[in-house]
């Protein structure tokens, strides 16, 4: 391992992991002094309604690390397989289903995991998506010792990550994976030792951030700019997308950037037309540019291309969203009908 950090890094660890996030801790502890036995991964069932999963198995499987593949975290067959491993430490990390008491109480020396924010703030679910949907310019990465409950254990280490105007949420998390392999390489010794700081957190007034589902994808044009370019990368690859229907049609928005030119008598969601970067959107207050697009069943493409395919003409106009689907899609509501049209076609 890298860094002053890893030395005397000694003890059985087993490690939990899914998604992207998962990947560069991963591969940290690969690299270090510690005995990895165990990897516990998502089964082909979980994986395939998980965004972003990532195929960890193959590199442990590699290094004849057992693998066990799980549907159910908490099942009395995951809990007595990692009993039977004996770790002296449990690392989860990119991992979306909480871990019960029976569980943390195997390792010897407790189980370390991650959350993308700066706790206790935005504790909860998709803190990453929601930072950016709400327009912050920091997100971050807490370490800490899982304890049951929800982002309620003591913090270990924290790291505030900068939001740029170019990011989206797969760079976020990009950055939010990194952070939690320097984190480890730091700590891990001191974590197999028992002896890593601990903080306990304070709670505040602040609500837990709900989770997202595709549905909530729905996006009002009648925002700003910055409010529907900040919706479209939050919730682009490797989330089901942003989207809107047009002409009957449901259009996934992968990409645009905001433009500062106001449109004079054109209702949010009308088409402007193109510039040659992009398709024009007028929102409130100004435009979007959609660079690229997804309509129907058709493969993702430039959003030009889509324009000229589709034969659009400027002043045809994506279908406007009522006020209490937004307030649903922004976490602040409760959810429509389920015939209620924005849930169309939604994937799950």
């Amino acid at each position: 391992m890298s860094g002053a950090g890893g030395a005397g890094a000694t003890g059985r660890v087993v490690f939990f992991g899914a998604v992207q996030e998962s990947v560069p801790a991963w591969q940290e502890l690969l690299a270090s002094p510690a005995e990895v036995v165990g990897l516990v991964t998502y089964d082909e069932g979980l994986a395939a309604r998980t965004s972003g999963f990532v195929d960890l198995a193959g590199l442990a499987r590699a290094r004849r690390i057992p693998v066990l593949a799980t549907g159910d975290t908490n099942s009395p067959e995951v809990v007595s397989w990692v009993r039977a491993l004996r770790p002296d430490l449990v690392v989860c990390v990119g991992w979306t289903r909480l871990l019960g008491d029976d569980l943390l109480a195997v390792p010897r020396c407790g189980t370390i995991g991650f959350h993308a924010s700066m706790l206790p703030h935005n504790r909860g679910r998709a803190p990453v998506n929601w930072a950016i949907i709400h327009g912050d310019d920091c997100a971050g990465n807490t370490m800490m010792m899982l304890a049951p409950g929800a982002d309620t254990g003591d913090i270990v280490d924290q790291r505030a990550i900068p939001i740029t105007p170019d990011d989206t949420c797969a760079t976020v998390y990009d950055k939010v994976g990194l952070s939690g392999a320097e984190m480890l390489r730091a700590h891990l010794p001191a974590l197999l030792r028992g002896t890593a700081p601990r903080q306990p957190q304070t709670h505040g007034e602040e609500p837990m951030l709900p989770k997202r589902t595709a549905g909530m994808g729905i996006t009002s044009f009648d925002r700003s700019p910055r409010e529907v370019h900040d919706w479209i990368r939050a919730l682009t690859r490797p989330y089901p997308g942003a989207f809107g229907y047009l002409g009957g049609e449901k259009v996934l928005l992968w990409r645009a950037r905001p433009v500062a030119t106001t449109p004079q008598g054109s209702a949010p969601g009308t088409i402007l037309g193109t510039d040659g970067a992009g398709v024009l959107v007028a929102t409130r207050g100004g435009s979007v540019r959609l660079t690229e697009v997804q309509a129907g069943d058709d493969p993702a493409e430039p959003a030009c291309a889509w324009f000229r395919r589709k034969g659009l003409r400027p002043g045809q106009r994506f279908d406007p969203v009522d006020p209490a689907t937004l307030a649903w899609a922004l976490g602040a509501g409760p959810p429509p009908k389920p015939d209620a049209r924005p849930l169309e076609g939604a994937r799950s």
